[in-house]
């Protein structure tokens, strides 16, 4: 049995991928969990969703039937957190409102990355960024997209086609009246990511049990840019979550199947 559950979720236009070669530099024990997104990666025969609370009950009902998995095995009997990059970050923030909404097992800590506080975001930009010239162009503002994308016609429709959809889920997004969350909640920032400081400062207000900063080098994708030193402190977070005495971890509450 894991000693710790880390579920990762993927930026706007990425899949769960992104995130696989992560498990061998974090520490013995935990078991990375990427959640797939429908439309790509291994779910690639499905629909897009545009709609972000659509999206977020599908990642959540992807959670709950990971954590159920193994029946042979107590439920729940190891903690578990989130992870979520930009786009990702929002969700994994909603997905956890699902869960304590609905009185289901809680994870440890939550990790944000390279994402503006819900309180500060503006989903009026994203109506700008519609159509292929638009979307390119922002693919290639931001990097972290290989140049063998843009070289290939039929990938790069492919990755539009995804970039699109998660635009106009974020562009759907609504923090609506949410309490801070019981659980610690981490920022994780890039020293030249365009996103301001005060917008990642503001995450302070949606934990009510702490929460902390770290910076990076690099711009929005420092994920990819600052990884060992990212991924350091990522461990680290595990670590001492996995240190924890097994009775002390949340009791878990079969999750019932939510609406996608």
């Amino acid at each position: 049995m894991p000693a710790l559950q880390l579920f990762c979720l993927p930026y706007a236009g990425a899949s769960a991928t992104a995130y696989l070669r992560w498990r061998r530099a974090l520490p013995a024990g935990v078991e990375l969990v990427p959640l797939e997104p429908p439309g790509r990666g291994a779910r690639l025969d499905e629909p897009l969703l545009r709609d972000f609370d659509a999206l977020a009950a599908d990642m959540t009902n992807q959670l709950c039937r990971q954590l159920t998995r193994k029946p042979t095995q107590r439920p729940g009997a190891a903690p578990f957190a989130l992870f979520g990059h930009s786009m990702g970050g929002l969700l994994a923030w909603r997905v956890c409102h699902l869960l304590w909404q609905r009185g289901l097992a809680m994870p440890r800590w939550l990790v944000v990355s390279g994402c503006a506080a819900p309180s500060r975001r503006d989903p009026r930009r994203f109506a700008r960024l519609r159509g292929d010239a638009a979307l390119t162009a922002e693919l290639r503002k931001h990097g972290g997209t290989p140049e063998a994308v843009f070289a290939d016609a039929e990938l790069l429709r492919l990755t539009l086609d995804v970039l699109d959809a998660d635009y106009r889920v974020c562009e759907s997004f609504r923090r609506g009246d949410a309490a801070p969350l019981p659980l610690p909640l981490h920022v994780f920032a890039g020293r030249d990511d365009p996103i301001g400081e005060a917008d990642l400062r503001a995450w302070a207000l949606e934990s009510a049990a702490g929460h902390t900063l770290d910076w990076f080098a690099g711009g929005h994708f420092f994920v990819h840019e600052s990884q060992p030193e990212l991924l350091r402190r990522l461990g680290a977070l595990c670590e001492r979550t996995g240190a924890l005495l097994p009775e002390r971890a949340s009791r878990f509450v079969p999750c019932p199947s939510l609406p996608a």
